[in-house]
């Protein structure tokens, strides 16, 4: 763990793009210099970063460092192309690109390269700013399910992989509101699904929480449904890689049975939902979200640390197993609560967001 509270990505005193290697997370803390278009796919498709708001501020400047090798038409041209194909769910990851390529299409060339490091530093700033607004509406939504629990109860918050600050550029979608709850005094706890099979919440989120002194509990992913049944949670809160025009909201692989299982027993279910991640051109999104499949060695073998202080990758399955690594599955609108998003907690469905969001709507041809 490091004492200085590092964002996972950001520009270094002399403009040089580093990113936190979140695979080394969280037994090793390292700074890792993108030098160029191919260090920041590879940071992508290695899930060096992740998190789709991060890996939209990542595209960005793997665009802006693509623009000081080569700023033509054609050199933009083929860096999106080969950043768009890095991850196939996140929608942030095309939004970013588009954005780019808007600023620096009507621009002189020779200016396109300052242009482009500008305008990615103000993606990352502008997605701070969504986060931190996040956090203030889900806080408020916080403090109403505190205020119905008996005096000095705590509030226990479920969330399934990580959906924190290291999945944007900082404050997190889902954590937000935890870390403004920790911040403002309010009696809060938080049970960390693992997240199998990379354990992103367990390497990472519970990593988060402890860098900020908030209480956690590390749970295996199936415990969530017999906390529920028995009262031990008070609201669900994850994030989301796209939200479809419909409400339906494509998360990490688990995110649905959690959403079964908040149902069954009552329990509000929300979504941090940041603009970007809206995806109008989709309604359904069963039928129409690319779920990623990812290579079987994270499913088949895990990492950790020995006794004696090495980290160490270990098969867990027997040797020629087949396995299937589906990354994403996709929540229906029906069950979720409400999406707390930078502009409010509103409905999981097609009139909230469009009111919400109109600009976006209308961009994508959903109103005139």
């Amino acid at each position: 763990m490091t004492s200085e509270h590092v964002r996972p990505i950001r520009r270094d005193v002399a403009g040089r793009v580093e990113i936190i290697d979140q695979t080394l997370l969280p037994h090793v803390f390292r700074m890792r210099r993108l030098d160029g278009l191919e260090d920041a796919a590879e940071a992508i498709e290695a899930m060096r970063v992740r998190g789709a708001p991060l890996i939209g501020a990542t595209a960005a400047y793997g665009m802006a460092l693509a623009a000081a090798a080569d700023a033509s038409d054609a050199g933009l041209e083929g860096a999106r192309t080969r950043l768009a194909r890095t991850r196939p769910t996140a929608i942030n990851l095309i939004w970013a690109l588009d954005e780019m390529l808007a600023h620096l299409g009507p621009l002189a060339v020779e200016a396109r390269a300052a242009a482009a490091f500008a305008r990615a530093d103000a993606i990352a700033e502008e997605d701070v700013a969504i986060c931190a607004a996040i956090g203030a509406h889900g806080l408020a939504m916080l403090r109403d399910l505190l205020a119905k629990k008996p005096a000095g109860a705590r509030l226990n918050v479920l969330t399934h992989c990580n959906a924190g600050r290291l999945a944007t550029v900082d404050w997190g979608t889902a954590t937000a509101p935890i870390y403004m709850a920790q911040d403002a005094g309010l009696p809060i706890h938080v049970w960390v699904d693992e997240t199998r099979p990379r354990n992103q919440g367990a390497s990472l989120t519970a990593w988060e929480l402890a860098e900020r002194g908030v209480a956690h509990t590390v749970i295996p992913d199936n415990t969530g449904g017999h906390l529920m049944q028995h009262g031990l949670v008070d609201v669900v809160i994850v994030g989301t890689d796209r939200t479809t025009a419909d409400g339906d909201v494509c998360n990490k692989i688990g995110t649905y049975l959690k959403a079964l299982a908040a149902h069954d027993n009552g329990v509000p279910f929300y979504v941090a939902l940041p603009s970007p991640t809206i995806d109008f051109r989709v309604a359904d999104g069963v039928a129409e979200i690319p779920i990623e499949e990812r290579g079987a060695d994270e499913v088949s073998h895990m990492t950790g640390m020995t006794a004696d202080g090495r980290v160490a990758t270990v098969r867990i399955v027997p040797e020629g197993a087949k396995v299937a690594n589906y990354a994403f599955d996709v929540t229906p609108a029906r069950l979720v609560t409400g999406l707390i998003t930078e502009r409010g907690v509103i409905a999981a469905d097609r009139a909230a967001l469009v009111a919400a969001f109109p600009e976006a709507a209308r961009a994508a041809g959903r109103i005139g």
